[in-house]
């Protein structure tokens, strides 16, 4: 930043949180990440339940201010506990969305419907939702039982209000025993002013916003891959719980989930992302916004763990997902899941699959694990270690330079057109990915930039790394 701010650990007001803010996201700071221990503090925690389709993801879109939960008009579309930060009248809170919960139901839906149940157990207060256009059903009276034996205190959302005439619908909720049922649309934001000062009465307060002397956080790293590879069983493993729902079918999970684990000594924070389907603009409703969220949630990470499932042939489908990693300057570690399936003959074809299709990325490290059993889980962190450590490696200029003139010297650019270009020097840009800028006095052919960065590597490592290089060439002195 341009001016060095020097303020110690304290409470920051909200004129000063604001300008902070303002200031860090001028000058490209990830504002979040310069707050200290308060803002990683345990925020209070807001549990949205409800059953499935009565509008508790646009309810959550409408409290945080943006649209983050992915919704469609049709039941079922949220299926893991999901958190966002959130902030009303100046005090912050955690907000959980949850899956539709239902009664006596089976496969999918009843991991969905337990991962509601834990999001209850969790949280300091829950926000009841009810469509208040159907009334209350028999699956409303029952989780009123299952929230009244949490002991947790509940505000009662009576969702899609959208005028005079539904407030009159929304008066039958005193029935359920819950207190005054708040009349709200989710979808336009008419009441939710009214409801979030009776949430806000329900919550603990939140602990102190304090400003920190040093940036830090827990590093971000985001599992992503094909439909059906293994990344929620990943997470659930690292984490040590079922966090997540798992199941056969392709597609299950739909918004990124983020999860902060303990591993290695280190607080980690993992997000499983939705499955990178063959064609996201064929993909229709929550599947295509599901494929943008996890677009999103790899721009946000620092590392990108990519699985592929060892199984099966490789795609083009996982070149393309390794690709996209690359794009977006992320370090990345390529774990191969369901090993335990594999025989030797398959283990042959892979190495050469490996060979003939990722020869792009060997720089990146590799993982041979097994998400089911938990086989060789252990090299996941050392790996992702690894990957941060090339990620952030930054050359002196004075040393780049003398290996730049040792490798000219050695191997000369090709003479084409009667010309010899030549790098003249080089330095540093940037890293987090390393960024390069070569001076020559001509222009370097694309082989010959893939030569210097292999160079590079053997070189000084970048394990784990994409490595950029542009050319800048000299102009042609004019003669007086």
């Amino acid at each position: 930043m341009t001016e060095e701010i020097t303020a110690g650990p304290g409470e920051l007001d909200a004129a000063d949180y604001a300008e902070f803010m303002a200031l860090a996201a001028e000058e490209g700071f990830d504002g979040d990440d310069m707050l200290g221990d308060g803002s990683h503090g345990p925020l209070p925690v807001l549990a949205v339940v409800g059953r499935p389709n009565v509008g508790k993801s646009t309810l959550v879109n409408r409290i945080i201010g943006r649209r983050e939960a992915v919704v469609e008009d049709k039941p079922g579309v949220t299926r893991d506990r999901v958190s966002y930060e959130a902030t009303w009248n100046g005090r912050r809170f955690k907000l959980v969305d949850t899956g539709g919960w239902e009664l006596d139901v089976l496969g999918i839906d009843a991991m969905v419907a337990a991962q509601a149940e834990l999001g209850i157990e969790s949280a300091d207060a829950v926000l009841f939702v009810v469509d208040a256009t159907v009334g209350a059903t028999d699956t409303d009276e029952a989780l009123i039982k299952l929230i009244r034996r949490a002991g947790k205190p509940t505000v009662l959302c009576a969702n899609k209000v959208d005028g005079q005439s539904t407030e009159a619908e929304a008066a039958y909720l005193w029935s359920l025993g819950l207190g005054e049922p708040y009349p709200v649309s989710a979808l336009h934001g008419r009441g939710s002013g009214d409801l979030l000062d009776a949430v806000m009465a329900a919550l603990p307060e939140a602990p102190p916003q304090t400003f920190g002397v040093a940036p830090g956080g827990p590093r971000r790293v985001a599992l992503i891959g094909r439909p059906n590879v293994g990344k929620s069983s990943l997470l659930n493993r690292v984490a040590g719980e079922e966090r997540v729902v798992v199941n056969e079918l392709a597609g299950t999970t739909r918004d990124p989930v983020d999860e902060l684990i303990e591993l290695g000594g280190k607080t980690w924070k993992f997000v499983d992302t939705a499955g990178i389907r063959r064609r996201v603009h064929l993909t229709a409703g929550a599947d295509f916004y599901a494929s943008l969220r996890t677009s999103a949630a790899l721009e946000k990470a620092e590392v990108a763990v990519v699985l592929i499932d060892a199984s099966e042939t490789l795609a083009e489908q996982d070149t393309r997902i390794i690709s996209m990693a690359v794009e977006a300057g992320r370090a990345v570690v390529v774990a191969y899941n369901k090993w335990d399936q594999l025989d030797e003959e398959r283990r042959y074809y892979l190495e050469r699959e490996i060979e003939k299709d990722l020869v792009q990325v060997q720089w990146a490290p590799r993982v041979n694990v097994s998400a089911l059993t938990g086989r060789h889980m252990e090299k996941l962190v050392p790996a992702i270690e690894t990957a941060l450590a090339g990620w952030e490696t930054r050359v002196p200029t004075a040393r780049l330079n003398a290996f730049l003139g040792e490798l000219v010297a050695a191997h000369p650019h090709p003479i084409r057109g009667g010309k010899q270009p030549r790098i003249l020097f080089g330095t540093q840009a940037g890293i987090r990915p390393p960024r390069f800028i070569l001076f020559a006095s001509g222009f370097l052919e694309a082989g010959y930039r893939r030569f210097v960065e292999r160079r590079l590597r053997e070189e000084f490592g970048f394990v784990g790394t994409p490595i950029s290089i542009s050319v800048r060439v000299r102009e042609k002195r004019r003669r007086k």
